[in-house]
């Protein structure tokens, strides 16, 4: 160990604490390295020998050392429907997932966060329960266009709509005629607009054509009730739309690959869209779904294996930006288990803490990097949120959120081992390689193998404060 290096500017706090590894993933790629911390920020990215007398430091060994993840789609649902997840137990799974940034969808919370009023009311739900950091977009519903730049000004990362029926009613979905009043307000502000892309019409119709006629209690029922062009229509209109008003579109949760080519040709026309996919989507197919599992049931629905390695295919072309878990857990019954009908059952799939592992195990059989998963978990969710000078990478000027995770190591999901407020996930009993060993928050560490060091650690985000 040497003195302190005269790049340390002691004006700001003391050097806190060095991360060093093998393997850290920053973004010119991976090499060993060590991370200086001072209150709390990446400091400097150096040689992994760079280390100094009097400071402490963390081994990462031969171990992954990663961004933290950044979540931008994740259901918590308090106020209102806290019974279904809440802060405390949504950040805490985000935590030992390695998960340090969560920014939170605005629909299923009552009040749902379409006004100011609503926002305040999610922010003083938040106080003092957050384990990591947490931010907000705002929803786009009938008649509000009124209330966006409002909500945009009180911190809102963005907007979220629905083109078909959310599910609950506090969030109503919204027509083109709806979306002509408001994205000229997203336009001039600047603001993202985030769509659940189905349209209703290709769903009713394939329901007049008899696509509900079957037994609710086969997965291919719920499959064919939710067709492929209720999403490629859907968007093909918002490409329209997003080229008329020369906003941002990012398509959530994208499900349907025969989507992939018309969005390549509008990010070949320099059109302002993004895309996500999820976890589920990468990992399962309908041909390998039982009947009567519920959960399962998602919307749009996991689709065909063929489809799957499609959306494989565009994450490798860079077509998919990224991926998000559109963690959205409910109380177990309103999953019918006993009942087994998909079609009266909630939609929704809780996978929050086992994001990177389910997506690292897929992954890796395709021969992807650990670069290529800091690129879709961490780096461009971050860029959606205007997060990417803070959050989503091991560079200085950035918040100290690292994993430190095990790519080799093998666990089978249990469901009493996760935090999420309800256990039940498609994922019970699969085996995935990745296991998340340390989480630190700003420099923090909050977990480490199974226990915390703390809970309340997060902070809540707003859009523009530092």
């Amino acid at each position: 160990m040497t003195p302190l290096p005269p790049f340390f500017d002691g004006s700001k706090g003391t050097l806190d604490l060095i991360v060093r590894g093998q393997r850290v993933v920053t973004p010119q790629g991976e090499r060993p390295a060590s991370i200086h911390i001072q209150n709390g920020i990446i400091f400097d990215v150096r040689e992994f020998d760079a280390i100094f007398e009097g400071v402490r430091i963390y081994e990462a060994g031969d171990r992954v050392v990663m961004p933290g993840l950044v979540d931008t789609h994740v259901h918590i649902n308090e106020p209102g429907r806290a019974e279904w997840e809440g802060f405390t137990t949504a950040t805490r799974a985000a935590a030992a997932g390695g998960v340090t940034t969560l920014i939170e969808m605005p629909l299923n919370s009552i009040p749902a966060t379409t006004s100011p009023a609503g926002f305040q009311s999610k922010l003083s739900a938040a106080a003092n329960k957050l384990c990591v950091d947490t931010g907000f977009w705002g929803g786009v519903v009938p008649g509000n266009s009124g209330e966006l730049r409002a909500l945009w000004q009180a911190g809102c990362f963005g907007f979220k709509c629905f083109l078909v029926d959310s599910g609950v009613p506090e969030f109503g979905s919204v027509t083109e005629a709806d979306l002509q009043a408001a994205l000229p307000e997203l336009a001039e502000i600047g603001a993202p607009l985030l769509v659940h892309a189905e349209l209703p019409g290709p769903i009713e119709a394939a329901a007049m054509h008899g696509a509900l006629s079957t037994s609710g209690k086969h997965y291919q029922t719920w499959l064919d009730s939710r067709p492929r062009a209720s999403e490629n229509e859907a968007i093909a209109l918002l490409l329209r739309l997003a080229v008329e008003h020369s906003v941002h579109v990012h398509i959530v949760h994208l499900s349907s690959a025969d989507a992939i080519v018309p969005i390549q040709r509008a990010k070949a026309a320099e059109v302002a869209v993004t895309v996500e996919t999820c976890p589920h989507y990468l990992t399962f197919a309908a041909e390998e779904i039982p009947d009567r599992a519920t959960q399962f049931k998602c919307a749009p629905p996991i689709r065909e294996r063929e489809n799957r390695e499609r959306l494989w295919q565009g994450l490798r072309d860079g077509t998919i930006d990224m991926i998000a878990t559109d963690h959205s857990p409910c109380p177990p019954e309103m999953k019918n288990l006993e009942k087994g009908d998909f079609l009266d059952s909630w939609g929704g799939v809780a996978s929050l803490q086992l994001s990177l592992p389910v997506v690292w195990t897929e992954a890796r059989q395709r021969g992807f990097s650990f670069a290529r998963l800091a690129k879709w978990l961490c780096e461009e969710p971050a860029r959606l949120a205007g997060l990417e000078g803070k959050k989503g990478a091991i560079a200085a000027g950035h918040d100290a959120d690292l994993v430190v995770w095990a790519p080799e190591g093998v666990f089978r999901v249990a469901p009493n081992q996760l935090l999420h407020r309800h256990k039940l996930t498609p994922y019970a009993g699969r085996e995935l390689l990745g296991i998340v060993e340390a989480t630190f928050l700003r420099g923090e560490k909050i977990y480490e193998k199974g226990a915390f060091r703390t809970v309340t650690s997060g902070k809540v985000l707003l859009r523009g404060r530092a």
